[in-house]
């Protein structure tokens, strides 16, 4: 009797040492480095992003951010890292539309179930889409592209980053949105369509800001307008879509970070106040200057977003019966 006295006491020990651990563990987050995933290749926009976002919120959290690039299948080999991952907070993911919206539709299988795999934690930063043509287009007004590709269907080569990406979709929607028909050239990139723009062998492409902008500023190629809400800073006279009569047309590429699904509430609620604290930095600032919009939004604004998004793009990508190459 003796006995199991004792191995109850050191049951119910053990089960109240536990019941003490878990509260504390979240109390203390975070007690060694964490790692943000940016599942694309160094040196592109998602992995500059990601770095300046990990170095500052190293400071406030008071551990080392670590980025590891794990580039592939359109970010889903990243992405299916973080979504298998313990859901402690240690493991992130800067994510883009492609994770989050538009692989599901264009891949036949997927490593992870976007719909239910991550947690938001902030959309940083969104790129309004901006559409440009070669000056032989004689093309200077988004009414007039409308008014030539409707009059004349097919006959504007359009390129684009690749089937499948958001310069791709972007350019689906402008010809959704104003019924009208171009002819796509995908490339192996988005810096081979843009050569090949300015050198005239393609007419337009639909790209985000930072790969456009020095031709855009230098006058080799005329941008038509922004397809945001409101006008870039780096582009005050280039109008929205809204202003120059083709409100439909709202395409942007965004990255934020989330965590995989099951991360509790009170991490999640760190990260954000983190992240958000990170965004008014002056380094993450200055990315203003390129192009982009730094946000720093709720957990429930971000993925409000994501689910709009998904049914945008679902639509787009069924009606254009396009498929990953």
């Amino acid at each position: 009797m003796h006995l199991l006295t004792r191995k109850n006491l050191l049951a119910a020990a053990m089960a109240l040492a536990a019941a003490l651990v878990s509260p504390a563990s979240a109390q203390t987050y975070p007690d060694r480095p964490i790692r943000i995933i940016a599942p694309f290749p160094a040196g592109g926009l998602v992995d500059v992003l990601a770095r300046a976002l990990a170095d500052e919120m190293s400071k406030s959290l008071g551990q080392p951010v670590i980025v590891e690039n794990k580039p592939g299948a359109g970010g889903n080999i990243g992405a299916d890292i973080v979504a298998k991952a313990t859901p402690d907070g240690y493991t992130l993911l800067m994510t883009s539309p492609g994770i989050q919206s538009i692989n599901q539709f264009l891949y036949k299988s997927m490593p992870f179930d976007p719909d239910k795999a991550f947690v938001p934690i902030s959309m940083v930063a969104d790129m309004s889409m901006v559409v440009v043509v070669h000056p032989k287009t004689g093309i200077t007004t988004l009414k007039q592209l409308i008014d030539f590709a409707r009059a004349n269907p097919s006959k504007l080569n359009f390129g684009s980053a690749g089937v499948g990406t958001t310069g791709h979709l972007g350019l689906e929607l402008l010809m959704h949105a104003g019924q009208m028909k171009f002819t796509h050239i995908p490339y192996k990139g988005a810096a081979p369509s843009v050569t090949d723009l300015i050198a005239g062998q393609i007419d337009g492409v639909v790209d985000n800001p930072p790969t456009v902008l020095a031709h855009i500023k230098a006058g080799t190629i005329n941008a038509l307008a922004v397809a945001g809400k409101q006008r870039l800073t780096v582009l005050p006279n280039v109008p929205t879509a809204q202003e120059a009569g083709l409100p439909a047309w709202e395409a942007s590429s965004w990255f934020g970070l989330v965590a995989p699904a099951g991360t509790p509430a009170s991490i999640v609620g760190k990260l954000h106040a983190d992240v958000v604290k990170a965004v008014r930095s002056p380094r993450i600032q200055m990315l203003n200057d390129r192009g982009m919009r730094i946000v720093g939004d709720s957990p429930k604004e971000f993925g409000d977003l994501i689910v709009a998004e998904r049914k945008k793009w679902g639509e787009i990508i069924k009606s254009a019966n396009i498929a990953a190459q």
